[in-house]
């Protein structure tokens, strides 16, 4: 039973990874493409919400793996 809730925190921690990944490679993208001060700081704020919500996934994820392992 518990090792399911391990697994699908894993899972879910990964999938926080993969986003905090590609927002960093979509504003490193941006920089390298030698935009103005204004255009970057607007790709930067479109990014933020993402980057939040896949930190923010990463995170349940990391807490139902501890639950988990601790309960198990």
């Amino acid at each position: 039973m518990f090792d399911m809730l391990v697994w699908a925190g894993a899972a879910l921690s990964l999938a926080g990874l993969v986003g905090l990944i590609w927002c960093i490679l979509r504003v490193a993208r941006a920089r390298r493409a030698n935009l103005d001060d204004e255009a970057l700081r607007a790709v930067v704020q479109s990014v933020l919400p993402w980057n939040l919500g896949a930190l923010l996934l990463s995170v349940f994820g990391l807490m139902m793996v501890v639950v988990g392992l601790v309960m198990g």
